[in-house]
């Protein structure tokens, strides 16, 4: 059952969005080579403490931290570790923040020192892909119109659409209905309703769009060891457009 928010809850879980961009302001200073995911996942949830806030996956179904780190091949779920970046990385930074019960979910992919012309065009794309699909979650609007523009998008660049890891409602749980794939057709889909707030986190890879799972559980990779990155916003549908509760 898809749970429609009312305009006083979703300015509660933009609160919590707030907090959580505020949090990937400041990662975004960090990240140099000779940095750890570790030392970055430390300083989220001090960050997060700080402002009253909880990270919501530390604990999920047993992730041990307040962050998934993914670095290059890594599509999602990485776990932080304490091997320090390179020149020439690309991570990606996923967190759920909880603000007095509300959530708010967003990854972030940042380049590692210079990194090279396929990676640096994997992420305008990426970012591409997540902008031209919040353009189209209007009220009225099938979620195929926003899956389609993303996929379409990408695909035209080279690149591929994971199909595993999937979009989610969100509000006081993490996982919410409805869940989606970021392909599609127009038309095609659940309908957008005024009250519904979801994730857009398409993971776009430089290869196929095929994964794996590592022995962990969690570390999803691709399958061909090409780049992977992700940019994820928290939205709610509201009769005058897509809110963004996770704005930079």
């Amino acid at each position: 059952m898809i749970i429609l928010k009312t305009a006083r809850e979703i300015s509660l879980m933009k609160e919590a969005g707030e907090i959580l961009a505020a949090c990937h302001r400041e990662i975004a200073k960090m990240i140099e080579p000779g940095i750890t995911t570790l030392e970055i996942d430390s300083f989220t949830e001090k960050f997060l403490k700080k402002h009253n806030a909880t990270p919501e996956q530390k604990g999920y179904n047993g992730f041990p931290y307040a962050t998934c780190a993914s670095v290059n091949d890594v599509i999602a779920h990485g776990f932080p570790s304490k091997k320090p970046l390179k020149n020439g990385d690309i991570v990606t930074i996923d967190m759920v923040v909880n603000l007095n019960g509300w959530l708010a979910d967003s990854a972030w992919t940042y380049p590692v020192g210079t990194i090279s012309e396929e990676a640096q065009r994997l992420l305008t794309v990426t970012k591409e892909c997540l902008d031209l699909g919040i353009e189209k979650a209007l009220e009225g609007n099938r979620i195929g119109d926003v899956t389609s523009t993303i996929q379409t998008h990408a695909e035209n660049a080279g690149f591929s659409v994971v199909r595993d890891l999937l979009g989610h409602g969100i509000g006081q749980s993490m996982h919410e209905a409805p869940s989606f794939v970021h392909v599609g057709k127009p038309g095609k889909g659940f309908r957008l309703k005024e009250g519904m707030v979801f994730t857009i986190e398409p993971m776009i890879t430089a290869g196929t769009y095929n994964m794996y799972v590592e022995d962990d559980g969690w570390t999803a990779r691709t399958l061909d060891g090409s780049l992977a990155a992700q940019y994820e916003h928290t939205i709610a549908i509201t009769k005058d457009g897509p809110l963004i509760l996770t704005q930079q």
